[in-house]
């Protein structure tokens, strides 16, 4: 049951079009939307930056559930999703990063670059965000006959050092003790081990 309404025609779609949501609903607050008409936050720089990393980092986890679910649930019709997901996940990772470089710094890359070396989180995002643009870029059928199938296996492991450096931008990036980026990060490493134990059992 669950494999047909996945692999239905229209299911694709459905999820191309539910995966631009966030993106739709931030539009809709900044043209005046909402009961503060267009006002985001008392700092909407930070919430705008802010709301994008939640999805980026939201749809890196989505895309690294879906093997287990698939596992778990014998339905592999969620794989089909993996790579659309994927792309969606550096797709808001751009965003984020834009916000940053140019609603923040102004595209003013002496600070920018000054800012990556001095404070660590921006580090451990940028590493993950560059760890990315390869996987992005080779995500197409041609790639996979370009590289083989092998070492394109072996390229998109990648993912599984992103994921974790992510969630680690995400708490280091937080003031203090924050509950929301443990929670991430428990997330990330128990779908990290649902990986490796299934790996390890004959």
């Amino acid at each position: 049951m669950i494999n047909s309404v996945l692999r239905h025609a229209a299911a694709k779609p459905l999820v191309f079009a539910c995966c631009l949501l966030p993106l739709a609903w931030l539009a809709w607050r900044l043209f005046g939307g909402g009961p503060q008409g267009g006002v985001l936050a008392a700092n909407p720089q930070e919430y705008l930056n802010r709301y994008l990393g939640d999805w980026a980092l939201r749809f890196l986890l989505i895309t690294l559930a879906l093997t287990p679910l698939s596992n778990l649930t014998r339905a592999r019709g969620f794989v089909r999703f993996r790579r659309m997901l994927g792309l969606y996940g550096f797709f808001y990772v751009c965003l984020h990063l834009l916000s940053y470089t140019w609603l923040d710094q102004g595209f003013y890359w002496p600070e920018i670059w000054k800012d990556i070396i001095k404070r660590t989180y921006i580090t451990v995002g940028m590493a993950s965000f560059i760890l990315l643009i390869p996987l992005a870029a080779t995500s197409w059928n041609r790639m996979i006959q370009r590289l083989g199938a092998a070492r394109w296996r072996r390229l998109h492991q990648a993912f599984y050092v992103i994921a974790p450096l992510a969630c680690l931008h995400f708490f280091m990036m937080r003031k203090g003790f924050q509950l929301e980026p443990v929670i991430y990060a428990g997330i990330c490493g128990l779908l990290l081990a649902m990986r490796l134990v299934k790996k390890l059992t004959p």
